[in-house]
């Protein structure tokens, strides 16, 4: 389901949230654009109960943990009911961890060397971060063409707007994007709901044509 679901809406949301209340009322706004996904960093102390609670008021939706650096975290991420996790890169402690418990984990990759880490650790899509500052869709485009043959596919994130999203989807290798432009923390701070699924809609619409 969740790969059918992350190959349909090619967009992940990426947000930050300082209170349980911001994460629900995000997660609803974008439910209202039928994007069902959304990556909840662990960087903020409201994390772990925004995730518990996003994950029991919509079961339907595919709430990740992000900026999961630890396997203390990644266990309170399970524990809270994240359905993935994401970091900004590959520890093979974290990795060995996410697959024992059977949690799909997405480990982070700037270079040749760590993506053929993250493939001998067994691992298949991968998160290419700081995609902007690496080079974007250019330096991706080359740096998976030696390893398109192994069926790895790549998350960009880190840069990712409404203006460089094709860019990316473009490459086949990319499975989808994850971005915070739809849920930046002025709409979520602001409560301006009505933004976030504007602009959560507008990216689901623009990743699929």
């Amino acid at each position: 389901m969740m790969l059918e679901t992350l190959k349909r809406v090619k967009v992940i949301p990426v947000a930050s949230v300082d209170t349980v209340d911001q994460g629900l009322r995000m997660c609803e706004a974008l439910m209202a654009a039928d994007l069902p996904v959304a990556e909840i960093t662990f960087r903020t102390s409201a994390a772990e109960a925004a995730i518990s609670a996003v994950s029991k008021a919509f079961p339907e939706m595919l709430v990740g943990a992000g900026t999961i650096l630890n396997t203390v975290d990644l266990a309170r991420a399970l524990n809270a009911g994240a359905k993935f996790a994401v970091a900004p890169g590959s520890n093979p402690k974290v990795i060995s961890e996410a697959q024992r418990i059977g949690l799909p984990f997405y480990p982070g990759v700037a270079t040749p060397t760590d993506i053929e880490a993250a493939l001998e650790l067994g691992c298949r899509i991968l998160k290419f971060f700081p995609a902007g500052a690496l080079g974007g869709a250019k330096s991706l485009k080359a740096l998976s063409a030696p390893y398109a043959h192994t069926g790895v596919s790549f998350i960009p994130t880190g840069g990712v707007t409404s203006e460089n999203l094709r860019s990316y989807l473009e490459l086949k290798t990319v499975i989808a994007a994850g971005g915070s432009w739809m849920v930046a923390s002025e709409y979520l701070k602001g409560g301006d709901w009505a933004s976030v699924t504007k602009l959560a809609r507008e990216a689901v619409i623009q990743a699929n044509t």
